[in-house]
């Protein structure tokens, strides 16, 4: 307990001598800046370092503090601009999009335009079933909106397939990729030829044709192929593709080649469907052809009678 208290008042002693050490210092330091004498010298050892030492200290917390105040405003200004980036690239893709579906509507528009003598509605497509090719796929419209089995579909650019089943709301559509056997012939000539689809044939991007007649016809590479007259579900003149490429068949009495198809079998997105068949055209001509002959019929009647008078 002894050796505790001497400790204790050795301590508040010593702080006494400290204290007054310091406040003699500082008091001499006023007087050491205007002397050379042995002031100046202690002081030049004791108190300048300590004050230099304290302005660096202060100097580097407020440097510290500056900093710290420039990267948080950097932070907040480089969050600013990467939320300006993020808008403005969706931006950017929302220009592209609309910039591609405008092209497409366009497309449409000047397919629609060229196939003018047959009524169409446009449809979107709204799932596929192969993930690489439109082989089959289904559209937004069905029975509802006046759809019906075997009315052919078009794209912008040409040929797109026939619908082959149809519920209330969507349809099914085949591409002529998948079918085997469209009669076609070539647009200058007229000349007749079979078009076939082939999943693996398409994948070098192109449909094969058979069975033109190896006549004195001479076939430019880039000629057009269309559905032809004596189709039995294809209406007569679209667009199918471009010859690439043209053989000689064996026989000698045949040729054979390549078609490069007109549509993008890879992206499909929206279609156009001719709302009436082939069959329907056939009653139409067949129901023309009977009034036409029931007219006749009438008026030579007529005229008989009129004679016999």
């Amino acid at each position: 307990m002894k050796a505790k208290n001497q400790f204790t008042l050795a301590s508040k002693y010593w702080f006494l001598i400290l204290a007054v050490v310091c406040i003699i210092l500082m008091g001499l330091s006023g007087f050491a800046g205007t002397g050379k004498g042995p002031l100046s010298w202690i002081a030049g050892y004791t108190i300048v370092p300590m004050q230099k030492g304290i302005n660096y200290v202060g100097t580097w917390m407020s440097d510290l503090s500056s900093n710290f105040s420039t990267l948080q405003d950097l932070r907040k200004e480089n969050e600013a601009l990467q939320n300006q980036v993020n808008e403005l690239t969706l931006e950017n893709d929302r220009l592209q999009q609309n910039s591609a579906e405008l092209e497409r509507l366009s497309e449409l528009y000047n397919m629609d335009q060229s196939t003018a003598d047959y009524p169409k509605t446009a449809a979107r497509v709204i799932a596929s079933e192969n993930s690489n090719w439109f082989s089959s796929f289904t559209i937004d419209k069905g029975s509802n909106d006046g759809i019906r089995v075997d009315m052919n579909v078009l794209s912008g650019t040409g040929l797109v397939g026939i619908v082959t089943e149809v519920e209330p709301n969507y349809s099914i559509v085949s591409s002529i990729i998948d079918e085997k056997n469209v009669s076609s012939m070539l647009l200058t000539t007229f000349d007749k030829c079979i078009v076939s689809g082939d999943l693996r044939l398409i994948e070098q991007g192109l449909l094969r044709f058979e069975q033109l007649a190896n006549n004195d016809t001479e076939v430019e590479i880039g000629e057009q192929v269309v559905t032809s007259n004596i189709s039995d579900k294809y209406l007569q003149g679209l667009l199918i593709g471009y010859v690439s490429e043209v053989n000689v068949d064996s026989s000698s009495l045949t040729r054979s080649g390549y078609v490069i198809p007109a549509t993008d079998f890879r992206n499909l997105q929206e279609v156009l469907i001719i709302t009436t068949t082939k069959e329907d055209l056939i009653n139409q001509d067949s129901t023309d052809s009977q009034e036409n002959a029931d007219s006749q019929e009438n008026t030579d009647g007529q005229e008989n009678a009129d004679t016999q008078e």
